[in-house]
């Protein structure tokens, strides 16, 4: 696996609820992906519940600190252009093969991490590069590790060109 798909596959992982199996794989988080040492550092030290505690207070229900990346771009309140944001992600993993399954939506961002992981394709990290900065400055402000994924991951991502429309 190339090393941009070791890092966004373990920056999937660091964005999704600190399970007993997320702990299990922090030695091999913390070599895989130096770029993501301050969160796997800190994930370490702290005791699970703890982990687990804080994951729910960032990211949960309610907040303004979504891992929905629809949910930036289109709020929560048009559910047409919602819908149509939903299905432009399942169009994109179709166009490589892959079927979404999973219990979140196609927009959850440890999916598109995922997703890039196993294709290369940036496409859609990169359409939502605006949102992903968003909520990195969200976190940051919070003070929450978390900050540091989303920092490394908008690291990896091409600079918007000038004068470009969104």
């Amino acid at each position: 696996m190339p090393s941009d798909a070791v890092f966004y596959q373990a920056a999937a992982l660091c964005l999704t609820y600190p399970d007993d199996d997320f702990i299990a794989r922090l030695p091999l988080l913390r070599e895989a992906a130096p770029q993501l040492r301050e969160f796997t550092d800190h994930a370490t030290v702290t005791p699970p519940p703890e982990l687990a505690a804080h994951y729910v207070r960032v990211f949960g229900s309610g907040n303004r600190r979504s891992l929905y990346l629809g949910r930036w771009r289109d709020g929560d309140g048009d559910t047409r252009r919602r819908g149509m944001s939903l299905v432009r992600f399942q169009d994109s993993y179709k166009a490589y093969g892959m079927e979404f399954t999973g219990a979140e939506l196609p927009d959850f961002l440890p999916a598109v991490l995922e997703f890039t992981a196993r294709t290369g394709d940036t496409d859609l990290l990169t359409e939502h590069r605006d949102c992903l900065a968003r909520l990195r400055c969200r976190l940051t402000d919070l003070g929450t590790p978390y900050a540091s994924v989303l920092e490394a991951v908008c690291a990896t991502l091409p600079t918007a060109p000038t004068g470009a429309r969104r």
